[in-house]
């Protein structure tokens, strides 16, 4: 049996070890280009290639948090669709029905927060 899971486990050691050395070289390699910039603009604050605009720490609206939020629920229910779509053979017709409930509920909530604004961005 322990045959079985020496690959495993010689993987699992040699994927330590390597993350183990790169975490290392990243920060030996980042303490010593800090300490000695070819540039000093290298190491200066900036947003998207600019000089930062305002404060970062300015608070941002709360449409971006809800336009985020929305996305990755709605992302993630669509998600189980892809085990559903291979599994359908075996379900059958209770398969199809349940998954036709939780599509209708997605779309009605997809629906009322389309109604209440929530996706628009003005």
């Amino acid at each position: 049996m322990l045959t079985n899971y020496l690959p495993v486990l010689i993987f699992l050691i040699l994927a330590a070890v390597l993350a183990a050395v790169l975490l290392g070289l990243g920060t030996l390699l980042g303490r010593l280009s800090a300490r000695h910039p070819d540039d000093p603009q290298k190491v200066g604050p900036y947003e998207c290639g600019f000089d930062a605009f305002e404060d970062t720490r300015a608070r941002f609206d709360v449409r971006y948090y809800l336009v985020a939020i929305l996305f990755i629920v709605f992302d993630l229910e669509i998600a189980f669709l892809f085990p559903w779509a291979v599994s359908l053979g075996r379900t059958g017709a209770f398969g199809l029905i349940a998954m036709a409930v939780f599509l209708t509920i997605l779309v009605v909530g997809f629906i009322y927060e389309w109604r209440k604004g929530a996706l628009e961005w003005d």
